[in-house]
C-alpha cells in the first residue's frame, strides 16, 4: 500500500484547464484539501483506505501542481506539506513560551517511592502519579495558533530552540491541524523506530549515513536541510503535555491532558501506568479518562520497574527510562519547578548513573575517508571502571543538537559498555561560551572542509591523518589482521618516511625502524610475520579493507556473490561507468553504483590496487576457494555474535570462521537469523534471540563445530605498542 505522504511524484501533464477561473481553482485546491485530509486521517488513525492508492496519488499531484501555479490559495495545513520541500531551510532560534525544563533523575525503586512519599507529604494529602516510558528520541514542541502547526521547535536549552517546522511537517503522525481551533502547546519527543533505523542504516542512503543508534538518526533528520529528504526518513511522535493558552480550557490532571490530546488526533503511548493507593482506585481514574493503561498500587513500584526493564528490548523502539509525574495539575503548580527541572516529575534510569564531566575543549580529528570528527576533551572522569578524559561527539549536528559549548558541564555515558560519548548538557557554562562550530579548514592539511549532507570532509585524499587512516584500517584486525601494525605504529612508520601508502606495507624497509623509539629486531619479525600471512586473506577481505565508503564486508561478500569475483571486473566495470550492472545488485541502487565506480576510477585507489597485486595480495575470490579446505558447515545458516569469548579476541576472528564455512554474519538478531554465538556479558541479543526461538550456541559448542577441541586461547602474540 502506498505510504501516503512519503512517495515520490510525476507532475501530471496538465495544469490549470483553460478557461478555470480564479474562483474555480480556488474551489478546488479547497475541495482537494478537504478531501485528502480526511482520506489521510482515516488511513493514519483508523488503517482504512477510502479509495484506491492510484486515485489517491492522482488527487495528490493534482493538488501539487494546483498549488505551484497558485500558492496564494494553498492551506496551511496542506496535505501536499507530508511530501517537504527542495528549498534549503535554515533553523531560526525561537524563544519557548512554555517551560522546556530536563528532569530530576532517579536510579532506583526506592528513589522513586521516596519522590512519591516526599511529595505526598509535601502536599499533606492524597496524590496520584502516571508513569510513562522516556523514549530516547528529540524533544519537541509543537505550537498551534487557532488549531494550526504554527511551529515545531526543539527543546535547545529550555529557554530558546530552533525552529524546525518544514521538517516536523513531513511526520505522517504530527497533525496540521486540529479539529478545533485552539491555542496549544504540546510537548512530545520524536523517535524512529529500531526496525526502521535498521533498514535505513543498512541502506546508507544520502539522508541516512551510518548513524550509531536511533536517536542520533532521528536527531540528523529534524535538521535536515530540506525537508524533503526529512521525509524520506519515517519518524514519528508520542505527544506526552499539552499547554493551553485559554487556562479555562485545561484539562483537571494528567490523565485527561492524555485523553484530550488523544481526541485532538494526537499520537500518545499506549504504555501508560498509573498510581493510586489502590489498584482498583487507579483502575477507575484510567476508565474515567476514558484511556486504557495498568493500574498498580504505590507498593507495586518495584515490580513494575522490573517488567519495564524487562519489557524493554521488545518495545519497537528505544527507551532509556521511565518518567513519573504528579497527576493532579493544581499541585504541580504549587510546586513549580527550579532552574533545571519540574519538582513534581522524576525519571528513572535503566542504565547505571552516568558520569558527570566539565567540557574542556573540542578537538577535531579527519579519519581516512576524511570525514571531520570532534572529539570532546573533559575532565578526568571515573567510569565504568576506567578514567575517561575524552568522548565521542559524532559531527556538527549532534553539537547543535545538545547546544554543546566549551565550559558546560555534561554527562557521559559508556555505549555499548565500550565508546565514551557525550549524551546531555547537564548545565550551562557560565563564561558566555556558545555552541562550539568545527572549523573551516581541515585541522591537519589546512585544505577547506567541504560539507555532505550533515557531515563535514577534508577533500585532499593526500591528507597525512587520511593516509595513516587508511593504513591502519586495511591492517586492523577486522581487515587484513596484520600483527603489530596498529594505529601507533602506523604513525610512528608514517612519521618516519618508511610507511607511507597501505601498498607501502609489502615493500617498505622495516629494517630501518630498528632505531625509532619502541621497536626493536623482534617486533619487526613479528610484524614483517604478520604481513606474509595476510597474503593469504580472501578476496572479499581485501576488498572490504581498501576502505572505499559502499563497501563494507558485507557488501564486497554481496559483489562478488553477484559476478564482481575478481578486481578486474569491478576495475572494468569503473572503467566502463556501468551504473546499471552495479545497481542491479540487491541492496546496492544507483548512488552506491555510482560511489563505487568513481572510486575504483580514481588514481590513488588504482595505484593501490595494482601495488597489492604485485605483492601477491589475494584479487581472485577463485583463489580463496582453492585454498580454503574448511567443511561449509554453516552454509544456508545466518549468525550474529554477542559477548566476549576466550578463544576469539577480538570476536571478528568468530565471525571469520562463520564465514570459511559458508555462513553469514549480522550484526542484529531478526527473523531470519539462525543462530547466535553467545559469549559471556551478552545482554539484548540473547534476550531477542530466546524471543524469536534462535538457536544459542555457547562458545564450547562452538568450538565443537568448528573443530576447535578444547582449545583455550592462543598465546598472546607481543605489538610494538
Amino acid at each position: 500500500m502506498t505510504d501516503r505522504g512519503g512517495y515520490g511524484y510525476a507532475a501530471p501533464q496538465c495544469g490549470i484547464i483553460p478557461g478555470m477561473g480564479i474562483n474555480d481553482i480556488k474551489e478546488e485546491i479547497d475541495k482537494l484539501t478537504a478531501d485528502l485530509k480526511i482520506y489521510q486521517d482515516k488511513y493514519y488513525k483508523e488503517g482504512v483506505s477510502l479509495v484506491s492508492d492510484s486515485e489517491y496519488d492522482r488527487l495528490t499531484d493534482r493538488l501539487i501542481v494546483l498549488e505551484k501555479e497558485h500558492p496564494e490559495f494553498q492551506h496551511p495545513d496542506s496535505p501536499t506539506k507530508r511530501v517537504g520541500s527542495d528549498l534549503t531551510n535554515d533553523f531560526p532560534e525561537v524563544r519557548h513560551t512554555i517551560p522546556v525544563l530536563s528532569l530530576d533523575k532517579a536510579y532506583s525503586d526506592e528513589a522513586v517511592l521516596d519522590f512519591f512519599s516526599r511529595s505526598v507529604q509535601k502536599e499533606g494529602g492524597a496524590l496520584t502519579f502516571a508513569a510513562e516510558e522516556k523514549i530516547d528520541g528529540i524533544s519537541m514542541v509543537l505550537y498551534y495558533e487557532k488549531g494550526v502547526l504554527k511551529r515545531a521547535v526543539t527543546r535547545g536549552n529550555g529557554e530558546v530552540g530552533n525552529d524546525v517546522t518544514p521538517n516536523i511537517m513531513t511526520i505522517k503522525a504530527v497533525p496540521l491541524s486540529l479539529p478545533e481551533k485552539l491555542d496549544i502547546a504540546v510537548r512530545g519527543e520524536v523517535y524512529l523506530a529500531k526496525a526502521d533505523f535498521i533498514r535505513l542504516n543498512e541502506a546508507e542512503t544520502d539522508e541516512t549515513k551510518k548513524a550509531a543508534n536511533p536517536r542520533n538518526l532521528a536527531a540528523g533528520t529534524v535538521r535536515r536541510q530540506k525537508s524533503s529528504e526529512a521525509g524520506r526518513v519515517p519518524l514519528t511522535i508520542f505527544c506526552y503535555e499539552g499547554f493551553w493558552t485559554d487556562k479555562a480550557e485545561t484539562p483537571a490532571d494528567h490523565l485527561h491532558i492524555l485523553s484530550r490530546l488523544k481526541s485532538l488526533g494526537f499520537r500518545i503511548n499506549p504504555h501508560l501506568a498509573f498510581f493510586d493507593s489502590s489498584r482498583e482506585s487507579a483502575a477507575e481514574k484510567l476508565a474515567a479518562a476514558g484511556l486504557d493503561g495498568e493500574a498498580y498500587a504505590f507498593s507495586d513500584i518495584g515490580a513494575f520497574i522490573r517488567k519495564k526493564s524487562e519489557e524493554r528490548s521488545t518495545l519497537p523502539y528505544e527507551i532509556d527510562g521511565l518518567v513519573f509525574k504528579i497527576n493532579e495539575l493544581d499541585v504541580r503548580e504549587k510546586f513549580g519547578y527550579t532552574e533545571h527541572h519540574p519538582r513534581w516529575a522524576i525519571a528513572y534510569k535503566f542504565e547505571a548513573p552516568q558520569a558527570e564531566a566539565r567540557l574542556l575543549g573540542i578537538t577535531v580529528q579527519v579519519g581516512r575517508t576524511g570525514r571531520i570528527t570532534p572529539v570532546a576533551e573533559i575532565t578526568a572522569t571515573k567510569l565504568g571502571g576506567s578514567t575517561i578524559r575524552r568522548a565521542t561527539l559524532h559531527n556538527q549536528e549532534y553539537i547543535n543538537e545538545l547546544e554543546l559549548a566549551v565550559g558546560d558541564t555534561v554527562s557521559i555515558s559508556k555505549r555499548g559498555d565500550v565508546i565514551p560519548a557525550v549524551e546531555s548538557v547537564i548545565e550551562k557554562n557560565s563564561e558566555g561560551n556558545t555552541t562550539f562550530t568545527l572549523p573551516p579548514d581541515c585541522p591537519c592539511c589546512h585544505t577547506p572542509i567541504v560539507q555532505v549532507g550533515g557531515l563535514q570532509y577534508c577533500p585532499n585524499p593526500e591528507c597525512p591523518d587520511q593516509v595513516k587512516g587508511r593504513i591502519a584500517y586495511f591492517a586492523s584486525a577486522d581487515e587484513m589482521d596484520i600483527e603489530s601494525l596498529g594505529p601507533r605504529t602506523v604513525e610512528l612508520l608514517y612519521d618516519a618516511g618508511i610507511l607511507r601508502s597501505v601498498e607501502d606495507i609489502y615493500t617498505a624497509d622495516y629494517a630501518s625502524a630498528s632505531s625509532l623509539p619502541g621497536i626493536g629486531e623482534k617486533s619487526i619479525n613479528i610484524l614483517q610475520e604478520g604481513i606474509k600471512a595476510s597474503l593469504s586473506r580472501p578476496f572479499t577481505t581485501v576488498l572490504s579493507a581498501l576502505g572505499v565508503a559502499e563497501i563494507g564486508k558485507k557488501s564486497a561478500e554481496i559483489l562478488v556473490r553477484n559476478g564482481f569475483d575478481m578486481m578486474d571486473k569491478i576495475l572494468e566495470a569503473a572503467d566502463r561507468d556501468d551504473i546499471a550492472a552495479l545497481s542491479a545488485i540487491p541492496g546496492f541502487g544507483e548512488l552506491t553504483a555510482r560511489r563505487i565506480t568513481e572510486a575504483f576510477r580514481s588514481p590513488s585507489l588504482r595505484k593501490t590496487v595494482e601495488g597489492l597485486r604485485k605483492a601477491g595480495v589475494h584479487m581472485d575470490a577463485s583463489l580463496d576457494r582453492e585454498e580454503n579446505s574448511e567443511e561449509q558447515i554453516f552454509a544456508g545458516e545466518v549468525w550474529c555474535i554477542t559477548g566476549s569469548f576466550q578463544n576469539f579476541n577480538p570476536r571478528s576472528k568468530a565471525l571469520k570462521e562463520i564465514e570459511k564455512r559458508s555462513g553469514r554474519t549480522v550484526s542484529s538478531v531478526t527473523g531470519s537469523t539462525t543462530h547466535l554465538l553467545a559469549g559471556k556479558g551478552g545482554g539484548s541479543k540473547r534476550a531477542d534471540a530466546e524471543r524469536l526461538g534462535v538457536k544459542i550456541v555457547s562458545e564450547d559448542e562452538f568450538m565443537a563445530l568448528i573443530g576447535g577441541g578444547e582449545k583455550k586461547g592462543e598465546e598472546e602474540q607481543p605489538t610494538l605498542f
